[in-house]
This record gives structure tokens, sequence and C-alpha cells, in this order.
């Protein structure tokens, strides 16, 4: 038995709790510490709002000059969601709406260009293969 074993002081832990009291000997030195500190649980708290003038998020995709980009922003009181596509694009813009709804809108465009694009994705491939495996049933290559 080695003195850093775990398991071995745990195991002498239960048996000086199980021994009756007066059998109780005086405790064993050990490595490990006698208490460890007592850390109550966490406090679920709940994350900061998000900053809705300028949250921004972009669409999928290799190419920047064809990217879309969702921006919120502030004006007069209202929110507004800019979209343009590229860099040097004019925004369409949509709003006035709520600060909630703004964040939603960018949220699900997002979401939404992701979906679609990674199903493009997968349909490009998969007909790529289908056309690959074709050429090679037929001799080309």
């Amino acid at each position: 038995m080695t003195q850093s074993d775990p398991t071995d002081n745990a195991l002498a832990t239960i048996a000086s709790i199980l021994d009756p009291p007066d059998a109780r000997r005086a405790p064993e030195k050990t490595a490990v510490a006698e208490h460890a500190p007592v850390v109550p649980p966490p406090i679920p708290v709940s994350p900061p709002p998000i900053e809705a003038h300028g949250y921004c998020k972009f669409g999928p995709g290799p190419m920047t000059a064809i990217r879309f980009k969702w921006t919120v922003r502030l004006d007069n009181g209202d929110y507004y969601v800019d979209e343009t596509i590229g860099e040097n694009s004019a925004p369409i813009v949509t709003g006035p709406m709520s600060r909630e709804a703004a964040i939603q809108m960018v949220d699900d465009r997002e979401s939404g260009a992701r979906r679609r694009f990674e199903q493009l994705k997968s349909e490009m491939t998969r007909d790529s293969a289908t056309v690959n495996l074709a050429r090679k049933d037929s001799g080309e290559a």
C-alpha cells in the first residue's frame, strides 16, 4: 500500500467512520489535506443581455464578395436590421422593430443561410460523386 493511493485513503476514511467511537485510533498522517474547502454550489447567473446596436452576423460561403451580412442598428430609439451582400452593396433595411425582434431576425437569417448553404453544398457533393461514378462506369476518366 502506497501513501498516495487515493483508494487506500478512501477505504481508511470509511473504516474510521464505521469503527465504534472507543476503538478509534489517532488518524494516520497523510499527504492529502484533512478537509477540502467547502465551495458553495454555483448560482445560475443569466448572461448579460446582448448589446443590440452593432450586433452582427455573417452568412457562410467561401467568397466575401457574395457573403451576406446582417447588422442591427439603433436609430431614434428604434432598431433596424441592415442586410448587405458583399462589402460594397447598399443595405436592405428592415424595421423599425424591438431590440429582441432585431436580434432574433439576425439570428434567424444567419441560421437559415447556413442551413441552405450546407444543403446546397451537400447536393453539389452528391451530384459530383454521381457524375464521377457515371464516368467510371462508362470508361471515361
